[in-house]
C-alpha cells in the first residue's frame, strides 16, 4: 500500500483514462455549443476574438486537469473531488458564456480563477513535500500573475474588457511556451521528475477531447435539421456530415494515432506535449467555426452568400489545417506541402465564393479536405513503416 504524497501518484503503467476523466470532458460538450451559438449570434470580428479568448480560457481548464489527472491517481476520493469541483467550476463558465462580455464577466473571471487556483493549490497541498507539488506551483505563479488583468477585465466593459482579457490569456499561453519560468524555480524543461508524463495517458485524453469537438458540427447540424427536412437542407446537413467526417480521417491518420510515441520518443516530453497541446488548440478552434459555418449553411442553403459566412465556412477547415500542419510538425518536425496548399486553396477561392449559394460554398471544403485525404491515405501506403521523430 503506497502513504503519503507518492500513494496520491498515478501509476505510468495505468494509462488508461478513468470514468471519471470521461464524465469530465461532458460539460465541454455544453461549452463548445455555447461558444458556437455565440459566434454566430455576434458574427463578427470582435464577436470572434470574444469566442477565441472565451475558448482559450475554457482549453486551459480542460489540459489543466488532464495535466492534473496525468499526475495524480483519479480512482483516489480526494483526487475525484478536485476533479468534480472543477467539472462545476466548468458548468459555471460555460453558463456565463453567453454574457461573459456583459453582465456575466465577473462570474466568468471569478470561477475561472477560483477553479484554476483551487485545484492546482489543493493538488500542491496534497503532495506537499514532493517534487512533483513543485508542476502545481509554478501554474499557480502564473495565474496570480494573470488575475490581475482577468478581475480588472471584468470590472469594465466593451473594448477595455476585450483587451484586459487578451492580455490574461496572452499571459498564461506566452508563461506556457516559456516552459513556465517562474522565480527560483527556473523553467519546467526538462524537469523528468516534476513532470513525469505518461505518455498514453496524455496522447489518449487529447484523442478524446478531439473527438468531442467533432461532436459539435454533428449536433448543430442535427438540431438544424430536426426543424425541417426540406430537400436542400438535407443536402446541405449531408456535406456538413461529410466535411466533419473528412476532419476525423485527416487527424487521425499517422500524427494523430503516434502522439504517445511522439512524446516517448521527444528528449524533453513537457516541451514535445507543450507544442501537441497548442496544435490541438488551433484544430479544436477550426472545429468549432467549422460548427458555426455548418449551422449557417443548413439553415440558409441557398441564396445570398454574406461575407461573414464565407469566412466561417471556409475559414474552420483551414484553420483545421492549420492546426494538423502544426501537430505534424510536433510529431516528424516536418510540413505536409499538401496540407498547406489545401489551406492556401481555400483562401484564394473566398472572394469568387461570393458568387456562389451557401451550400455550393460548403462543397468547397469538401473538395479540398478530400484532396488531402487522398494524398495522406497515398503517402502512408508509399511509406508504410514511419515513427516519429520530434523537433529537439
Amino acid at each position: 500500500m503506497r502513504r503519503g504524497p507518492d500513494g496520491l501518484l498515478r501509476r505510468l503503467e495505468e494509462p488508461q483514462a478513468t470514468y471519471l476523466e470521461l464524465f469530465f470532458d461532458v460539460v465541454f460538450v455544453l461549452a463548445l455549443a455555447l461558444l458556437s451559438l455565440g459566434l454566430v449570434k455576434d458574427l463578427t470580428w470582435s464577436g470572434a476574438l470574444q469566442t477565441l479568448v472565451l475558448l482559450l480560457a475554457l482549453w486551459s481548464v480542460w489540459f489543466h486537469t488532464s495535466g492534473c489527472t496525468d499526475r495524480l491517481d483519479s480512482k483516489l476520493p480526494q483526487i475525484q473531488l478536485l476533479v468534480l469541483a472543477t467539472m462545476v467550476g466548468t458548468l459555471l463558465m460555460a453558463a456565463a458564456v453567453p454574457e461573459a462580455f456583459g453582465e456575466q464577466g465577473l462570474l466568468f473571471a471569478g470561477v475561472y480563477l477560483a477553479t484554476q487556483i483551487g485545484r492546482h493549490a489543493a493538488a500542491a497541498l496534497l503532495l506537499r513535500g514532493h517534487e512533483a507539488a513543485t508542476a502545481f506551483v509554478r501554474s499557480l505563479f502564473w495565474w496570480a500573475v494573470s488575475a490581475v488583468p482577468w478581475i480588472a477585465g471584468a470590472l469594465v466593459h466593451g473594448t477595455a474588457r476585450e483587451v484586459l482579457w487578451v492580455l490574461a490569456v496572452a499571459v498564461e499561453y506566452v508563461a506556457l511556451a516559456l516552459g513556465v519560468p517562474t522565480p527560483r524555480l527556473g523553467r519546467a524543461y526538462m524537469r523528468t521528475t516534476e513532470y513525469a508524463i505518461s505518455a498514453e495517458h496524455q496522447a489518449e485524453r487529447y484523442r478524446q477531447f478531439f473527438i468531442i469537438a467533432l461532436g459539435e458540427p454533428i449536433l448543430v447540424t442535427g438540431l438544424i435539421l430536426s426543424r425541417s427536412l426540406e430537400f436542400e437542407r438535407v443536402v446541405a446537413a449531408v456535406v456538413a456530415f461529410v466535411t466533419t467526417g473528412l476532419l476525423w480521417r485527416i487527424y487521425i491518420q499517422r500524427a494523430g494515432s503516434l502522439l504517445a510515441e511522439t512524446i516517448t520518443a521527444a528528449s524533453d516530453s513537457f516541451r514535445a506535449l507543450v507544442r501537441s497541446l497548442y496544435a490541438h488548440l488551433v484544430m479544436v478552434a477550426g472545429v468549432v467555426t467549422v460548427a458555426v459555418g455548418a449551422e449557417l449553411v443548413v439553415e440558409h442553403p441557398l441564396g445570398h452568400t454574406r461575407p461573414a459566412w464565407i469566412v466561417v465556412v471556409l475559414g474552420g477547415p483551414a484553420l483545421f489545417l492549420a492546426g494538423r500542419v502544426l501537430f505534424e510538425y510536433a510529431v516528424f518536425a516536418r510540413v505536409s506541402r499538401f496540407r498547406v496548399m489545401g489551406i492556401f486553396v481555400l483562401v484564394a477561392i473566398s472572394p469568387a465564393a461570393i458568387l456562389l449559394p451557401p451550400i455550393a460554398v460548403g462543397v468547397v471544403p469538401v473538395m479540398v479536405l478530400a484532396g488531402v485525404t487522398l494524398n495522406d491515405s497515398a503517402r502512408i501506403r508509399r511509406y508504410a513503416a514511419v515513427t516519429p521523430s520530434p523537433p529537439q
